[in-house]
């Protein structure tokens, strides 16, 4: 029996005990053999535990009679006691907001458009591309597109990189802040990985293609009719320039 391949809310959810015994033993087992997943799923918890230390006593004091919302209408003065919850409760927000994105792996404010999708696709290459067991969750390219089409809403292509020396291995649908995107993966001979990442824009719809890089990775993102795109790889930007090249050709030709 083969085990369902462990997705980013799979950890999340094992963070917060929400799994199913059987699955959470599953994820348990995933972690022991990716110490690097395991690494960040260490952090998440870390920042779980921290949240609840810091907040827990708040949170167990009663709600104050002052924050009854027909006193509040009746007078706009507050007590002490009203003014504690209130600065506790923006401190809620505020941490909780931050804590939210440092589980996703960021260490600011979310970014949007062609540098949201860059970091994205970044992401989905450090989590997979890594993975010697299950990199991806489809290998059957035509059930793969039908599926991430139909995801995403939109007709999607899979770029055919086999000229340029990288064959097709799979690929998943991955979660991010605006919504799923398609993840298709790619190797040659040499075992050399790559990474296209593909979703709707909600902003820069149309945008010319732009170099990123961070580690020991970078890539290529652009947009065209809504569409965004990001080709990421080890090694230099402009080494990837001619297959990011090739993916846009190809995907115009939808």
């Amino acid at each position: 029996m083969s085990i369902r391949p462990i997705s980013e809310d799979d950890l999340h959810a094992y963070v917060d005990r929400a799994l199913e015994p059987e699955r959470q033993a599953e994820v348990a087992a995933y972690l022991e053999s990716h110490p690097d997943v395991a690494k960040r799923v260490a952090a998440f918890a870390d920042q779980r535990g921290w949240l609840r230390s810091a907040l827990g006593p708040i949170a167990e004091e009663p709600l104050p009679p002052q924050l009854n919302l027909s006193r509040i209408i009746e007078s706009r003065r507050r007590r002490p006691s009203s003014a504690r919850w209130a600065i506790a409760v923006m401190l809620m927000l505020a941490i909780g907001g931050i804590g939210g994105w440092t589980m996703r792996g960021a260490t600011q404010a979310p970014a949007s458009g062609l540098a949201a999708l860059a970091q994205e696709a970044s992401d989905s290459y450090q989590v997979y591309a890594s993975d010697r067991t299950r990199p991806v969750e489809l290998r059957d390219s035509t059930e793969l597109v039908s599926w991430v089409s139909s995801r995403l809403r939109q007709p999607v292509k899979l770029p055919d990189l086999s000229k340029s020396g990288y064959r097709f291995m799979g690929g998943r649908v991955v979660p991010t802040a605006h919504g799923p995107a398609a993840m298709f993966m790619y190797d040659d001979d040499h075992g050399e990985r790559l990474v296209v990442l593909t979703r709707p824009m909600t902003s820069d719809q149309n945008a010319p293609m732009a170099p990123h890089a961070g580690g020991n990775i970078a890539g290529f993102s652009w947009a065209d009719g809504g569409m965004g795109y990001s080709l990421v790889g080890p090694g230099a930007a402009e080494q990837l320039r001619p297959l990011a090249n090739e993916v846009r050709k190809q995907a115009r030709s939808i």
